[in-house]
């Protein structure tokens, strides 16, 4: 990670349930050293995008490809080392410590037993993601936002080209959803990693991305920068909101308007 540049395309990408269509003639491309922020409202197609750039649900059609490499012939072991997936929700994952779950990120490159470097990397994650004093807790017995960080810890464990997160934030309170943003756009410039990351919240997506995707409609609407992408029209085309971009001191933000045309804190 981080030596060369690395990169994923998706081409004429098609996916869906069942009879269902989902995703339709999606085709995009993510590299080393960006964040990449797919955007879109509720039911758009956000995580089933990203259980397919992992891998976890197969393409109906069109390729993911990592260095020109079809993800869906790729070794599990391989695509490990490429790729670490961190889903929205994350019901049950048995009886374990917080240190043997991150630890687990270190699999990809073991044969026999971890290392004594693997054993420094998983907890450097720790440290990294504020859950080292959590080592010997119960996984099942944590909050759902320490939980989360946990499973970034061992993403970060991982050491991958691509993070593929999907609404990681969305158990944090604001303090640690802006600590883990800051954090990962931190690593990924540093150590020439991507992250592709669904996310509801606009702002966050404007003051972290070096480039968003908004999916509407089965497809893509627009991508691009997101000073570009995220105006007033799109907010009002894909999610119905009136709503006008402000800049101050701190940078851009979004401020919407409820239907009686007060100002509302945005909740997107």
């Amino acid at each position: 990670m981080g030596e060369q540049t690395m990169k994923m395309e998706v081409e004429n990408l098609s996916q869906g349930y069942g009879d269902t269509e989902i995703l339709r003639d999606i085709s995009f491309s993510a590299e080393s050293g960006e964040l990449l922020t797919i955007l879109g409202p509720n039911g758009c197609g956000k995580s089933t995008l990203i259980k397919t750039l992992c891998n976890v649900k197969r393409p109906r059609t069109g390729t993911v490809t990592i260095d020109g490499e079809d993800a869906t012939h790729m070794d599990p072991k391989a695509l490990a080392r490429h790729i670490a997936y961190v889903p929205q929700t994350i019901s049950s994952f048995g009886y374990t410590t917080v240190y043997d779950l991150v630890l687990i990120g270190r699999k990809p490159y073991v044969e026999w037993n971890y290392s004594s470097e693997d054993l420094g990397i998983a907890a450097d994650a720790m440290i990294k993601m504020n859950v080292h004093a959590y080592a010997d807790k119960n996984v099942q017995e944590m909050s759902g936002g320490q939980r989360q960080r946990a499973f970034i810890a061992r993403a970060l464990a991982q050491q991958p080209d691509f993070y593929i997160f999907d609404e990681p934030t969305s158990s944090f309170d604001l303090r640690n959803q802006l600590d883990t943003m800051r954090i990962m756009r931190r690593m990924i410039k540093e150590d020439g990693a991507c992250l592709v990351v669904a996310l509801h919240d606009l702002n966050l997506a404007i003051r972290y991305s070096d480039r968003v995707m908004v999916l509407n409609d089965k497809s893509i609407y627009d991508i691009g920068k997101p000073e570009d992408v995220i105006t007033s029209k799109m907010i009002m085309d894909v999610y119905g909101v009136s709503a006008e971009i402000v800049e101050d001191s701190h940078g851009l933000f979004v401020r919407s308007f409820d239907s009686d045309d007060d100002l509302v804190e945005d909740r997107a």
